[in-house]
């Protein structure tokens, strides 16, 4: 039987690349550079994770870049000359402009192949929180959903990702302007390992802190089983880190003294996030709350004035 849909995604999704490596699914190579020397983003095949933290540890500052206009434009083109409608699931607009760049993209390709049905939805995810809801979107595509369905399911489920980063210091993302001065400033000063989680513009906001890397991670297993989808809390669990093993081997050690049943996929953070949060992150990601509720009374009437 034919794909109702074919699935475009990005290397800002920090999967495993044998997971989007089939057939139907193409990959979207975000580009980073240390200094003059330009990469691809190809999910750790040219440059494994371990190696690109060591240069960032050796001193080096990578820096990243949006996806260009010829590299949306062949994938979309390549995607209409297949015939069979697609989906697009976007790194968040709250942390970088690509997903602009790829609607405009859209619509000239369109202009080319009219008959061209491709869904574009902004995922207002990152890194392995972008994982979970792709590597949700790939079975439910395999279960038959249209493309048109399949955007509409990730519209609605991305809500309900549930995401906590552990960073080192925020000094890496305080350059790359993903938070605001004034915050890696109070961070660095309390010495303090900062968590962080994405909101649902999409945008990065500090959750909390914790005194040291072990009450950090203590952290992110106390806000899995309090935040967790109650009616299934035996469940798959991303879980990602950037250049530390056993930080993450602890994390599954202590999440697994309780439930035992929890079942663990394990990534590694990619070049393009990782130029933002440096060595060390660690993060879990999983199925749980629906986030809009956790917005202030306030912020759902400004919410609800808008239409959002």
């Amino acid at each position: 039987m034919s794909a109702q849909c074919n699935l475009i995604v990005d290397s800002c999704c920090d999967l495993p690349f044998s997971v989007v490596d089939r057939e139907g699914v193409s990959l979207i190579r975000f580009p980073f550079l240390f200094g003059e020397e330009e990469h691809l983003d190809d999910l750790g095949q040219s440059m494994p994770s371990h190696e690109f933290f060591g240069r960032m540890r050796a001193g080096e500052q990578p820096t990243t870049a949006q996806v260009s206009i010829p590299a949306f434009t062949q994938a979309f083109e390549d995607a209409a000359r297949s015939g069979v409608p697609a989906v697009y699931l976007s790194f968040s607009s709250g942390l970088s402009g690509s997903y602009d760049v790829a609607t405009i993209v859209h619509d000239q390709v369109k202009e080319r192949y009219p008959d061209f049905e491709l869904h574009i939805v902004d995922t207002k995810l990152a890194s392995v929180a972008e994982a979970l809801l792709v590597y949700e979107a790939i079975r439910q595509r395999d279960k038959g959903l249209t493309a048109a369905q399949l955007a509409a399911w990730a519209e609605e489920a991305r809500y309900f990702v549930n995401a906590l980063f552990m960073v080192d210091d925020l000094d890496s993302l305080r350059r790359g302007g993903r938070i605001p001065d004034s915050v890696a400033y109070a961070g660095s000063k309390l010495d303090v390992k900062p968590l962080l989680t994405i909101g649902i513009d999409g945008k990065l906001s500090l959750k909390g802190v914790a005194r040291g890397r072990k009450k950090a991670v203590k952290q992110l297993v106390e806000y899995y089983f309090e935040r967790r989808d109650a009616d299934n809390p035996s469940q798959d669990v991303v879980t990602g880190h950037a250049d530390c093993p056993k930080d993450m081997e602890r994390l599954h050690d202590l999440i697994a003294k309780q439930d035992e049943n929890v079942l663990f996929m394990d990534s590694f953070i990619g070049p393009v996030i990782g130029s933002h949060v440096g060595p060390d992150m660690l993060a879990i990601v999983f199925w749980g709350r629906d986030r809009r509720e956790d917005l202030s009374v306030a912020d759902r009437i400004a919410r609800k004035v808008k239409g959002a």
